[in-house]
């Protein structure tokens, strides 16, 4: 049975409704792309944010200062489980894809109960977005991309100088976008990419995502499945500063629908993203059934209220 809300809201004790209380709304952060707590992307989920405004969805958002806090909301579509909206601190964001899973896994922790059991299926900005569930992994099918193709000389130049490399360092080079606005640029091996050292105060309207594989000898004996395959650093534009992020879903949608098609990779693969910042991050990349699933854990951090 689907339950009338969202939720059912979390009792204390006493048996009162959190989610009653004036002006208190059940409230999680979650930790996504890890399994170990505090190594991945934060995300900032209200588990009820039927009757806010977008004012006070943005406003709230800003607060928590991290890069996405999301929303979960009754869905206007019927083929949907749960709505979400997505921002950052500086707007709001139709698709991302460490909030999809995040707020996936808090939707399921909060009581949330599908429709199939096969997928959770997720309506946000650019539509329905199906989930499945992978061991104790969520995974979301890739978005298609809404620009691909070679990037411009001028465009390269523009890269080498926000990466701080000549540009004779960039060994391909293809736009990714699925919505956030990404280039995907390619290097020789992950320690070129972690490496880098950007000019963050260069990065404009595109978001840049570099990529180096891990073992760059065809001759090299075969790595276990669970180690990486590549490393994954993103560049972007989060309200009026730039900034890296930790560990990025839909850049990894968009990296593997370039990387497989080109032959660059086979799936199932693993990225690790986030050690130049000190974390740990792994997104689980699979294709079957015509689709590519971009998979990771989810540990939830904090549970309790938040008052908006």
């Amino acid at each position: 049975m689907v339950p009338d809300r969202i939720v059912r809201p979390p009792r204390d004790r006493a048996g009162a409704a959190w989610g009653y209380i004036p002006g208190m709304r059940p409230f999680k952060q979650v930790d996504v792309f890890t399994d170990v707590a505090y190594l991945g992307n934060p995300l900032a989920v209200v588990v009820d944010g039927e009757g806010l405004s977008g004012e006070q969805m943005q406003r709230f958002a800003t607060w928590t200062n991290l890069s996405e806090t999301t929303f979960l909301l009754p869905p206007t579509n019927a083929d949907a489980d749960y709505r979400v909206r997505i921002f950052t601190t500086g707007g709001e964001l139709p698709f991302a894809g460490h909030p999809t899973i995040g707020s996936c896994h808090a939707w399921l922790e909060a009581g949330g109960v599908a429709k199939s059991d096969d997928f959770v299926v997720q309506e946000c900005g650019v539509g329905l977005v199906h989930l499945r569930r992978d061991h104790d992994r969520l995974a979301f099918a890739a978005p298609p991309l809404i620009r691909s193709g070679p990037v411009e000389p001028t465009d390269i130049d523009w890269i080498s100088r926000v990466l701080r490399i000549d540009s004779s360092a960039i060994v391909d080079a293809q736009w990714v976008d699925n919505g956030p606005g990404w280039v995907g640029v390619l290097l020789c091996d992950a320690d070129a990419v972690l490496a880098l050292d950007p000019d963050l105060g260069a990065v404009d309207e595109y978001a840049i995502g570099v990529v180096g594989p891990c073992v760059t000898d065809p001759n090299a004996i075969s790595r276990d499945p669970s180690d990486p395959a590549i490393e994954v650093r993103a560049f972007f534009r989060l309200g009026a500063e730039a900034a890296e992020d930790p560990v990025t879903g839909s850049l990894n949608a968009s990296l593997a629908q370039w990387l497989l098609g080109a032959g660059e990779l086979s799936a199932p693969y693993v990225a690790s993203q986030g050690a130049a910042l000190g974390r740990s991050g792994r997104v689980h990349v699979d294709s079957f059934d015509g689709r590519i699933w971009i998979g990771g854990h989810a540990i939830t951090c904090i549970d309790g209220t938040a008052r908006i």
